[in-house]
């Protein structure tokens, strides 16, 4: 049987795969485990705009509170607002319900635990475990039971720490466009952003239940390119869905992805003495460009596997400052543990206000290196043993040799379907596609 969590929690297609049955069992389950069973914890509970939201949100808060534990229910807020009034508000947990970027017929819950951090694989498969064995509980009655309040004060407390990060610095003079995909940044980034004397235009920030990530957010940023040109904005900033990452557009209408929005960052912190080793933790999916940029400036990149959980991991272990993913998951430890759209977003305003140069002047450090992408049909039997076959090994070394230094192979199996994903980068997109295409070809020939 697959693994009922996945990289960020609990997701599926609200009242078909992710039901009402199995959000209860999540909120018993979570909240026991989590807590340790102890009595009268206080377990914090967010949301975003999808329509499925209050359905989940009323069966997991019943699960929750079967154990004992209260609720503190906000409602719709960004993921990392739940990472960080955890550790304001002195609960024992928190969780979210949401499916971040995806279509507004999924959702999903995720967990945080008292220190803010996403859970470790032995919690997750401890809950799971006792939600597949269904093991009996406790059942407090009477005055044991836990109880409901709500907390009013949640966005103005997530938008406070936000400007807090700021020392006092504001935007005046800076045109800012945002796409809030319909979706939880829309309330609380335009007040930010204003705030902070920002001329601002905001775009996709009606939320109605139905239109989270339609056509909008960082996921489909056609809208976004074509209105800062529109209003002659000096940056474009994109969320998804429940506001944990940040892609942007520069003056011109030109992407900005995670990794050049971590490469930006990471050299104003070193700059300012204040990267730690001079190191970014980034993922194995992160250009070769990014790499190669800070190696041009000081600087070097630690890799995980893909995640920002594993980012985490490696950030929590050295100490570092700076991490995230090329997706636009970007984790600044000096402020909170998880990935922050809103939190990047005013961190890439403040090398611009700071420098006072264009984004497309700082993007301008960091060169995207052609990258293809490609399947290999392999059974999921074998899809983990491709670094065990010779032939394979021994072209991927050869390829990497070919390229002296400027490209490189990642292959790794989906984590879902009988797949294995060959990623090549280099200099010549033609001559990507024809070494890709023949590494296929041989990973189908020799593992099936």
């Amino acid at each position: 049987m697959a693994r009922l969590f996945g990289t960020d929690g609990v997701r599926g297609i609200a009242n078909a795969e992710l039901t009402i049955e199995m959000a209860m069992a999540l909120g018993k389950y979570g909240a026991h485990v989590i807590t340790n069973g102890k009595e009268k914890a206080k377990i914090i509970v967010g949301k975003d705009t999808r329509i499925s939201g209050d359905l989940l949100e009323y069966a997991l808060i019943s699960g929750i509170l079967s154990t004992g534990c209260d609720v503190v229910k906000v409602g719709v807020i960004p993921t990392p607002a739940i990472a960080k009034l955890v550790k304001t508000l002195g609960a024992d947990a928190g969780v979210m319900i949401s499916a971040s970027h995806n279509p507004v017929a999924f959702n999903g819950i995720k967990f945080f635990n008292e220190q803010g951090l996403k859970l470790s694989d032995d919690i997750e498969d401890e809950i799971e475990s006792c939600i597949m064995e269904k093991r009996e509980l406790h059942n407090p009655t009477g005055l044991a039971i836990g109880h409901v309040k709500s907390y009013e004060h949640a966005a103005s407390d997530y938008i406070d720490y936000i400007l807090e990060t700021l020392e006092g610095m504001t935007f005046e003079g800076l045109k800012i466009a945002m796409d809030c995909a319909n979706g939880a940044a829309s309330e609380v980034a335009p007040i930010a952003l204003n705030r902070l004397d920002a001329k601002i235009y905001t775009i996709h920030h009606e939320p109605d239940g139905t239109n989270i990530n339609e056509n909008c957010g960082s996921t489909h940023m056609d809208d976004l390119k074509k209105f800062v040109k529109v209003v002659g904005a000096d940056i474009g900033l994109a969320f998804d869905g429940d506001a944990d990452r940040l892609l942007a557009v520069d003056e011109n209408g030109e992407f900005v992805d995670g990794d050049k929005i971590m490469a930006i960052c990471g050299k104003f912190l070193s700059e300012r003495g204040e990267l730690k080793d001079e190191t970014i933790v980034s993922t194995v999916m992160s250009n070769l460009g990014f790499d190669i940029a800070l190696k041009e400036n000081g600087m070097r990149a630690v890799k995980t596997q893909v995640g920002d959980r594993y980012v985490l991991e490696a950030m929590l272990a050295n100490e570092f400052g700076l991490g995230g993913e090329q997706s636009g998951h970007i984790i600044f430890l000096a402020h909170n543990t998880t990935g922050d759209g809103l939190l990047t977003a005013v961190q890439l305003l403040r090398v611009m206000k700071a420098s006072g140069k264009k984004l497309s002047e700082l993007a301008a450090m960091m060169n995207v290196y052609p990258q293809v992408l490609k399947n290999a049909k392999v059974s999921n039997e074998k899809k983990y043993r491709f670094n065990e076959n010779k032939a394979v090994s021994d072209r991927i070394k050869e390829i990497e040799e070919m390229f002296h230094g400027k490209g490189r192979v990642l292959i790794r199996p989906s984590g879902t379907e009988p797949l294995v994903r060959v990623m090549i980068e280099g200099e010549n997109q033609e001559e990507l596609e024809t070494v890709a295409k023949e590494l296929v070809l041989l990973i189908e020939a020799e593992m099936n």
